[in-house]
């Protein structure tokens, strides 16, 4: 299996040096970071070669139209590339493919937490309520392991529910 994927991907990387030179040997060197990217990300979910290699490609990819629809040749696509400007929408859209993907985690990181905490809060509001609405008797040993208050009673629940009197 191995062998086969090995040798397709030969023949065909074959073929389109034979029939497309100019957009390889571009591709080649434009999508460097991406290749970078794959390289080292190490992940299962590969979020680093999508984030850079999706963004490398929207860099280079109005100049490979310019190459396509242009003049399809080695010459300019050796011109395209020793464009210094060329290269730095390539490679500058291939850095902000890296600033999202280093920066972006920690974000989502915090706002799901910030949204944990707020439906903890509503939940615990949602629970004072219904205790004020039952009565303490809602509370059963099954819900909550032998008989323990929850941290956000007060000890005078938790003294009655017990048997104890709570002090007047």
């Amino acid at each position: 299996m191995q062998f086969k994927l090995i040798f397709w991907g030969l023949t065909i990387f074959s073929l389109l040096i034979i029939v497309a030179l100019p957009t390889v040997l571009f591709l080649g060197f434009s999508m460097l970071p991406a290749l970078v990217a794959a390289i080292i990300d190490r992940t299962d979910e590969k979020s680093a070669t999508f984030c850079v290699g999706g963004l490398n490609f929207c860099g280079v990819f109005p100049y490979l139209l310019d190459l396509w629809f242009g003049d399809h040749s080695l010459n300019q696509s050796m011109t395209l590339l020793t464009d210094v400007y060329t290269l730095a929408v390539m490679y500058g859209a291939a850095g902000m493919g890296w600033m999202l993907y280093l920066s972006l985690p920690p974000v989502i990181a915090s706002v799901i937490q910030v949204m944990s905490e707020r439906r903890l809060e509503q939940l615990r509001k949602t629970q004072k309520t219904i205790i004020q609405e039952w009565g303490d008797e809602i509370i059963t040993d099954a819900d909550l392991g032998g008989g323990a208050m929850p941290p956000m009673m007060s000890d005078d629940k938790s003294n009655q529910l017990s048997g104890a009197e709570a002090p007047a």
